[in-house]
């Protein structure tokens, strides 16, 4: 790299590993320091916040490998799916051993939003089966319509992982009941996966969330949880007094 001297300073090699950063202000080099001696915050607030975003990013990376998101892209799908996720619980995640990386099926985590009428679900039973019950009714399908199902499954072998599938489900494979129509099958029992029945017309969707019985992650929502979490990343900082305003 060149030489460059700025009122007697030389500077060589990669400018921001010697805390200086180097800029051009009318056709000069102009240098200044890239050393912050401001404190590393970690307020509890920003904490939280940081811990359902990362945790958010993850869940999107395996809700995008089911098939291509359906939000709308106001800005963007991903900023949306993140702004939804604001509504279901906080899980605090280390950032080191067994749980780096991990990712936790929650209640009510979004997988569509869009104008069709969202179709109201619950787990029950039907006739001693095990089923995932519906609103819909045969009459109330419209042509065009596809029912896309979700599936998701928590594996807690090594780290915890939910996995994400999808694929469409034909009005024949329900059975009518005083409710609507309903899935059926020991597979909706099972208390580490949950489901989300998709609406999708064209390019118009239903919006639904993750109905699930899964309470796996509840474990990670306690303060004993927040503590240890923050303690890997360093632990968190006293609150600012007066608090900033991105606080």
């Amino acid at each position: 790299m060149a030489k460059n001297n700025i009122k007697g300073l030389t500077i060589t090699g990669r400018l921001k590993e010697s805390g200086i950063t180097v800029y051009i202000r009318n056709g000069k080099p102009v240098a200044r320091t890239a050393t912050s001696w401001q404190p590393k915050r970690r307020t509890r607030k920003q904490f939280i916040a940081r811990q359902q975003m990362l945790h958010s990013t993850r869940l999107w990376a395996f809700l995008k490998w089911a098939g291509t998101p359906m939000f709308p892209a106001l800005p963007t799908a991903y900023a949306r799916f993140l702004s939804l996720m604001h509504r279901t619980e906080v899980v605090f995640l280390p950032q080191n051993g067994r749980l780096d990386g991990a990712t936790l099926l929650l209640p009510e985590m979004p997988v569509s939003e869009g104008l069709l009428p969202t179709v109201k679900q619950h787990l029950g039973t039907v006739e001693g089966t095990a089923a995932l019950i519906t609103d819909l009714s045969l009459d109330s399908l419209r042509r065009g319509d596809k029912l896309l199902l979700y599936t998701l499954r928590q594996d807690i072998n090594g780290t915890p992982m939910v996995r994400i599938t999808r694929r469409e489900v034909m009005p024949d494979e329900m059975t009518e009941t005083p409710e609507g129509l309903a899935l059926t099958g020991d597979e909706f029992a099972d208390e580490m996966k949950g489901w989300a029945l998709v609406r999708v017309n064209g390019d118009r969707c239903s919006t639904q969330t993750v109905v699930t019985r899964c309470t796996y992650y509840k474990q990670f929502t306690t303060e004993e949880a927040l503590q240890e979490a923050a303690a890997s990343y360093g632990g968190l900082t006293k609150d600012p007094w007066p608090p900033s305003p991105t606080d």
